[in-house]
């Protein structure tokens, strides 16, 4: 496990400290970060036993059946020898069992690590032992679904593989664990690994149950809300839409991968169960937002909240979601998965659309956003108004990355700017941003700075305007070629037909000549990573393929 004390010192420029914390972005509310998600469950489960708790296609399972189902999957885990501490892997789909995992792990102060059914079998063993990982905990039977690659990684990597029994429910429910759990290990989460090898982003306990009430606070959730489980179990964003809603007696509706591949499919799923609050990728959201456009009277009348997270939302998406959507309150969320999820939410607004660029929003609560600007090894405040890269302190902060002290070195450090910190810790987000009036304007990732004919550029700035054409659904740029030879690509999806010449001048006339892609590429659909997001290493594949034939 990684270590907890001994961080990494950050080099800074003397009067960093005192600058830094003037101008940074802070929130503070005091929630309860100590008892577990499952107290909760325990609590409406005495007190409202057949309110629904989760539903999965046409079953529903209230508070109390919740309860037992836990309990039963703990005497699993009893049974098997896991404690307070362990790693315990766990693969199946995204199902109402995926909550009750996690809960009989916390009951038992384990560490929950998902594994995707789609992962080869090579990936899932190199998981499995740099993760030291208890067991496998294998619930993917239960829905008939076959995890042969990730048993036969287990047995490669020696750790023993469980199988989830089906029913009957425990007799009894898990014993009440009233301590404080702030600082036990709760989730790792692997980074998809779309370039070099993933890590292990570790989260504590407080830190989950801070981004839990930042969610239950910002969106003022309570009992009459339905929450959409949408994610795939190894994005982030799964842990607080499968445990947020129990929190405060509101119901989860599971959404699979088969209503999640359809538009259609989609709208009808999120009005069937009057959803109420639904998180999405850009690309899905303007999926959800052209059906809903299609249909007439338009659906979705009981969502009150859309909220868009893991990429860049860019105004064209925003301001049709906000046309076709009105009484919904659309939410741009930024965060990393290092930091417990989202960090920040910024309520979309018409002004907003006239922006390049949508804001990502203030902090969410116990957060604190410094910004940095590195020089000759050292840092300095960035003053207001100038860019720099975002450093995260605060309450979210998470343990680092699994098993991995070398990589933990390089992003977390000892945070020097706030002696009374509850985890000691900040972040260095590798992003690029600027604050204004208490916001934060994402401005890409540091790492996809490129020099191309000798100048440096962001790719995302040039992303940022080809997405505003109101034509494009998707775009993406890349580099193509080495050196001198190098050139942008842009890639891009269409709603209706458009010359690429219009596309063309439309970038032309925002950015310097140097960033106005020589090359230009149309995709049906531009393809995605399995949490829904553009997959750039396959964009550049397809390239470097039609540059050999």
């Amino acid at each position: 496990m990684t270590a907890r004390h001994d961080w990494a010192e950050l080099p800074l420029v003397p009067g960093t400290v005192e600058r830094a914390t003037s101008l940074a972005l802070t929130s503070a509310k005091e929630v309860d970060t100590a008892t577990g998600v499952l107290e909760y469950v325990a609590w409406y489960a005495e007190r409202a036993p057949d309110s629904p708790a989760l539903t999965e296609g046409g079953r529903t399972l209230g508070y109390r059946a919740l309860l037992l189902r836990v309990a039963a999957i703990r005497a699993v885990l009893l049974d098997e020898g896991v404690g307070a501490g362990e790693v315990v892997a766990c693969v199946g789909p995204r199902s109402a069992e995926t909550p009750a995992v996690f809960l009989a792990l916390e009951s038992v102060g384990a560490s929950y690590l998902p594994i995707d059914l789609d992962w080869p079998q090579e990936r899932v063993r190199d998981v499995l032992e740099r993760s030291r990982a208890a067991l496998l905990l294998d619930y993917a039977a239960l829905t008939g679904t076959p995890a042969g690659p990730a048993r036969a990684a287990a047995e490669a990597a020696r750790v023993k593989a469980v199988p989830l029994p089906a029913g009957p429910a425990a007799a009894d429910v898990p014993p009440r664990n009233t301590s404080d759990r702030s600082d036990e290990t709760r989730y790792t989460i692997f980074t998809s690994g779309t370039t070099g090898r993933p890590k292990g982003a570790t989260v504590e306990h407080r830190g989950m149950l801070n981004h839990l009430w930042a969610k239950v606070v910002d969106l003022s959730l309570g009992p009459d809300d339905v929450v959409a489980f949408t994610a795939p179990l190894v994005f982030d964003i799964s842990i607080w839409q499968m445990l947020c809603p129990l929190l405060v007696g509101a119901h989860v509706v599971v959404l699979d991968d088969t209503v999640m591949r359809f538009p259609r499919r989609l709208v009808k799923a999120i009005d069937g169960h009057r959803v109420t609050v639904v998180e999405l990728v850009p690309t899905v959201v303007g999926w959800l937002v052209d059906e809903t456009l299609r249909r007439d009277p338009a659906p979705l009348r009981d969502l009150r909240w859309l909220m868009s997270t893991g990429e860049e939302l860019h105004p064209a998406v925003a301001e049709r979601a906000m046309t076709a959507l009105p009484r919904a309150t659309l939410v741009n969320a930024y965060g990393p998965t290092e930091c417990s999820d989202d960090v920040t939410h910024h309520v979309v607004t018409r002004a907003d659309l006239e922006r390049i660029r949508l804001p990502v929003g203030s902090p969410v609560i116990n957060t604190a956003l410094y910004l940095l600007v590195e020089g000759n090894g050292s840092w300095r405040s960035a003053e207001p108004g100038e860019p720099g890269e975002l450093f995260v302190g605060g309450t979210g902060v998470g343990l680092g990355y699994l098993n991995d002290s070398e990589n933990t070195a390089r992003a977390f450090f000892r945070d020097p700017f706030d002696p009374g910190s509850p985890t000691g810790r900040l972040y260095r987000t590798g992003d690029l941003a600027r604050f204004d009036e208490g916001v934060v304007h994402y401005l890409g990732r540091g790492d996809r700075q490129v020099k191309v004919a000798g100048v440096r550029m962001e790719l995302d700035e040039i992303e940022a305007v080809l997405g505003r054409h109101p034509a494009v659904t998707q775009c993406a740029v890349t580099v193509s070629g080495d050196g001198e030879r190098s050139q942008l690509v842009a890639h891009y999806s269409l709603r209706v037909p458009v010359a690429s010449e219009e596309l063309q001048l439309a970038v032309r006339a925002a950015v310097p000549p140097a960033m106005a892609p020589r090359r230009w590429r149309e995709w049906e659909a531009l393809p995605l990573t399995p949490n829904g997001k553009v997959d750039h290493r396959s964009l550049r594949a397809a390239v470097s393929e039609e540059e050999t034939r």
